[in-house]
């Protein structure tokens, strides 16, 4: 009875996780309570997740790398090297390219990217590219760095952790090293040729709405029923005479950047225009105009009420001082800056309505337009959900935007003035870091302990207060690996995995490894891009260490190929978190992954299965 149990369990646990009917840590919880309610497992057994020593060392590898991001050490480094001089587009990407790979190799991906994210848009836009040009090869960077060695990405120590727990001897800080270079120099090869045909060229969401000049401002209007430009011409319906420029429009949420003069308008459009606030203040009183809003928290707020500078006060009587001409002493009453905000992975507003963010409330902050999945988003924006990735346009003062920043719940990757400096506490936080690894490498003591050492290192010097502990824990990651740690040694103690590996086994047959490697990292791949990619080492590490001993082989070759295809996740935003950190920064669409992301796939599957018995005779 217990194994139908187990299976029910874990088809609906890949169901939610695969849909995000819930949430990861719901579901993840959930598998705790079954596993233990139905008798699976002891209570003890299914809080197991919570001290496995996998969960404890990649929760100390977040807060250390937090404590690098917070020090200043990723965003100096990436800053210096973005200094150098490189021409064409290959050529920045190979500077982008040396600090994420560099960083990625010892700290959490996620952090690397979400700071390299603004050094990549500003080189960009002195070079005169778009950013979707850019961002998601330093995706594909920071995960190709992230598997050179065990503690570059959360899956290589899950799966070592799991290894010794069933008795091996584990990996060293630098067994995967020989893998992960090649694999940076096969995907790094592929990125730099193929990218300028595939990449996508979309602007960014705050360059279309940008301030084009001083005393000018970009606002939002929409074409009511039965207007009278409806069925005009452009030109026609606003001729050079009226001062408004016309610099997108968005029909059926989909963008039309420099619309063309002779383009006919239809109702309901939304045309973002610039002019002066007297021009605005005209337009706003056209009948035939529907003034754009922004959503202050659960109110609706006036677009130009915000440009000039009087979020609190009478929009009335902005109106009328707009209309009259009169800008000046309003719209120098306070410094309102646009800016990008992107939702992170581990932001604790996932999921939550926009007009529930309580921005305006706390910061002073307005949110203008949602972008998701390359579209923008203005109808019933306030009622919009939020999902890892969407990105904000926000607008507010700039110390309030940068607290927004400092929160962490949001990357602000446009609008936040950053200043290169050189870290006080750099020096201490690379010290610590660079001990932990260098000790761990010596294998003075088990990696776990050393990462927690350095945790409390990095607190004592004041690298990190607390407070940026707290923050540094992902919720979703951790109680992830909670959840389904023992629900992989649930599988395996029911002879769940006994049973895959023999029907793997009876498939593909024994006899030849690179068959075999190429199976198991195949299968491996395509299931990281539909569940997370440690969901995806718990389940299938127990199933390749059954076929080893089935087999009477090393287990480290398939477990080396369940590693890095759990890792190469290169096909959909959802597969990997720094996937989804550029989707909405570059603009990009489901099928820019796919179409760039397949082929860099299958090239990594063939060169693991010709790499990895080399390395690691079965």
């Amino acid at each position: 009875m217990e194994v139908p149990i187990l299976l029910a369990i874990l088809a609906v646990a890949l169901v939610l996780f695969v849909t995000q009917l819930v949430r990861t840590e719901v579901t993840a919880l959930g598998i705790i309570v079954a596993l233990a309610l139905f008798g699976i497992l002891t209570p003890e057994e299914a809080l197991s997740g919570f001290s496995s020593p996998a969960t404890l060392t990649v929760a100390a590898m977040l807060v250390l790398s937090v404590g690098l991001e917070r020090t200043g050490v990723v965003e100096f480094g990436a800053r210096l090297l973005s200094r150098g001089k490189a021409s064409g587009w290959r050529g920045l990407m190979l500077l982008l390219a040396l600090p994420t790979v560099l960083f990625s190799a010892f700290m959490n991906n996620t952090p690397v990217v979400a700071l390299m994210i603004p050094v990549a848009l500003a080189l960009a836009r002195r070079r005169e590219l778009a950013p979707s040009r850019v961002l998601l090869p330093i995706s594909y960077f920071s995960i190709l760095g992230g598997t050179c060695t065990l503690l570059g990405t959360s899956t290589n120590i899950l799966v070592d952790a799991l290894y010794r727990k069933e008795g091996g001897p584990g990996f060293g800080i630098f067994d995967f090293a020989p893998m992960g270079l090649c694999f940076l120099a096969v995907g790094g090869t592929y990125v730099l040729l193929v990218g300028p045909k595939l990449l996508p060229d979309r602007a960014a969401l705050s360059e279309l709405l940008a301030v084009q000049a001083p005393g000018r401002f970009v606002t939002e209007v929409v074409l009511r029923a039965g207007s009278r430009y409806v069925g005009k011409e452009l030109e026609k319906a606003f001729p050079a005479d009226r001062d408004v420029t016309v610099l997108e429009v968005v029909r059926d949420e989909q963008p039309i950047i420099g619309p063309a003069r002779t383009m006919v308008l239809e109702e309901n459009d939304v045309l973002y225009v610039e002019s002066t606030a007297s021009t605005l203040g005209h337009l706003f009183a056209d009948p035939d105009i529907e003034r754009g809003t922004a959503v202050a928290d659960d109110d609706r707020v006036v677009l130009h009420a915000l440009l000039a500078g009087d979020l609190d006060g009478n929009q009335n009587e902005v109106l009328e001082a707009l209309e009259a001409g009169n800008e000046t002493e309003k719209t120098t009453r306070v410094e309102l800056h646009m800016a990008e905000a992107v939702l992170t992975p581990n932001s604790r507003f996932k999921g939550r309505r926009v007009r529930e963010l309580g921005l305006s409330r706390k910061y002073g902050v307005q949110v203008l337009a949602l972008r998701r999945l390359g579209r923008q988003h203005q109808y019933q924006l306030r009622n919009l959900r939020l999902q890892s990735g969407d990105v904000l346009l926000v607008q507010g003062e700039p110390a309030a935007l940068r607290l927004i920043h400092e929160e962490g719940d949001f990357l602000l990757v446009e609008g936040v003035d950053r200043q290169m400096t050189i870290p006080q506490k750099a020096p201490l936080a690379l010290g610590i870091l660079a001990a932990v690894v260098l000790l761990a490498s010596f294998g003075v003591a088990p990696i776990v302990l050393l990462a927690l050492a350095g945790v409390g290192a990095m607190i004592a010097t004041r690298c990190l207060d607390v407070r940026d502990v707290v923050r540094a824990i992902d919720s979703e990651v951790i109680l992830l690996l909670a959840g389904t740690i023992p629900l992989g040694l649930a599988i395996s103690r029911l002879g769940l995995a006994d049973r895959a590996a023999e029907s793997l086994i009876a498939t593909l047959g024994g006899g030849n490894p690179w068959l075999l490697i190429g199976a198991v990292y195949l299968l491996t791949s395509v299931t990281t891009e539909l569940l997370s990619n440690n969901a995806t080492a718990v389940l299938l590490t127990p199933v390749v260490l059954g076929m080893a001993a089935q087999l009477g082989v090393d287990p480290k070759p398939l477990l080396i190929a369940v590693a890095f295809g759990a890792s190469a996740s290169f096909s959909t935003p959802i597969g990997y978190q720094t996937n989804t950190l550029v989707l909405g920064p570059g603009g990009y669409r489901f099928a820019d992954y796919l179409r760039i992301g397949v082929p860099l796939n299958l090239l990594l599957a063939i060169a693991a299965t010709v790499l990895i018995p080399l390395f690691w005779p079965l």
